[in-house]
């Protein structure tokens, strides 16, 4: 009795269909990975032996490298998304070109980080690999940017129609409610989109951060990736 309860609770159910999605599986093998990152740092900086570092920074590269195969054809998506926003004719021109900049730049990122795969595996190795994943994490730093900027100017959005509602009138609390949770949401990609720009800027030399700072923001990134999907498949 005590096992088909187990068996047959909602929440089990739920966790069926949340690794059932690719992007489910994706998030979560990615917030164990940048978490990986952060504790070998933490332990080399604690003097912890390398017997002890060496399995999180296994874990570090082995799940990187099968995240990438995990995104095969996710490039597709954002190229068909890009066209989608580029044939809007109703959204804001600043959240349309953000848009199709956005896409772009993870379509043209997802596609150069797959093109390394080989060389990263060691199956293959090509002297040109370097140059690729440089170019992988320019083209994502690039959607993140243009994805900040489209969260900034929605938030600014929000305060605007805000400041035009009746307060005092029925529909005008509910419609105060709708644009409080939809500030929300869109501050809580915002804080996603910044700790995810740390990983790029860093890894192409703009800015001088350690692996703890970078593991522990793509850790935070990755747990809203993870509840957001999460939320979904509810």
């Amino acid at each position: 009795m005590v096992a088909d309860a187990l068996i047959y609770h909602p929440s089990v159910a739920h966790y069926l269909r949340y690794v059932a999605t690719t992007a489910g599986r994706d998030k979560l093998l990615r917030t164990i990975q940048y978490f990986s990152r952060f504790y070998a740092w933490y332990l080399l900086r604690t003097n912890a032996l390398p017997s002890s570092i060496a399995p999180f920074e296994a874990i570090k590269k082995q799940f990187g490298l099968s995240r990438k195969l995990l995104r095969v054809g996710k490039n597709i998506e954002h190229v068909k998304a890009a066209a989608s926003a580029a044939n809007s004719k109703n959204m804001d021109p600043v959240l349309k070109y953000c848009a199709v900049g956005r896409q772009l730049g993870y379509a043209a990122y997802l596609t150069l980080d797959l093109a390394t795969y080989l060389d990263a595996a060691g199956i293959r190795p090509f002297e040109s690999a370097k140059r690729l994943q440089r170019e992988a994490q320019k083209a994502w730093l690039v959607g993140l940017i243009f994805s900040a900027v489209a969260g900034t100017y929605s938030l600014w959005q929000l305060q605007e129609k805000e400041q035009r509602i009746d307060r005092k009138e029925g529909e005008g609390v509910l419609e105060i409610k709708r644009l409080e949770r939809e500030r929300t949401a869109t501050q809580i990609q915002l804080v996603s989109d910044i700790c995810d720009l740390t990983i790029p800027s860093s890894a192409l030399g703009y800015v001088t951060l350690d692996d703890g700072i970078v593991g522990l923001a793509g850790t935070v990134s990755s747990f809203i990736g993870m509840w957001g999907v999460w939320k979904k498949t509810a």
